[in-house]
């Protein structure tokens, strides 16, 4: 096995092992903000697995969907924390 595919595979179970956490933090977790924060960490996560996909096969294919990825990210938290922002003045 080459050393740039345990590398993969070593990315491909942290990622994993991610996700998963940050699953269990959006079912679990007693606020709407560690909902948010999860779910930008699991964008996050699903961001840089694309990116590592992408270096381990050498090519910008999927590169489009990265940047959609980050455009809704960003979107999202701006949008949650000014309903949170108007949530809390009353």
């Amino acid at each position: 096995m080459s050393p740039l595919a345990v590398m993969g595979i070593a990315a491909g179970v942290m990622f994993g092992v991610g996700a998963i956490a940050a699953l269990v933090r959006i079912i679990r977790g007693p606020t709407m903000l560690d909902r948010a924060l999860a779910t930008d960490v699991l964008l996050a996560i699903a961001m840089c697995g694309l990116a590592a996909e992408m270096a381990i096969n050498r090519h910008t294919d999927t590169l489009v969907v990265l940047l959609v990825l980050a455009l809704f990210a960003i979107v999202g938290s701006i949008a949650i924390a000014r309903f949170i922002g108007k949530e809390d003045r009353s």
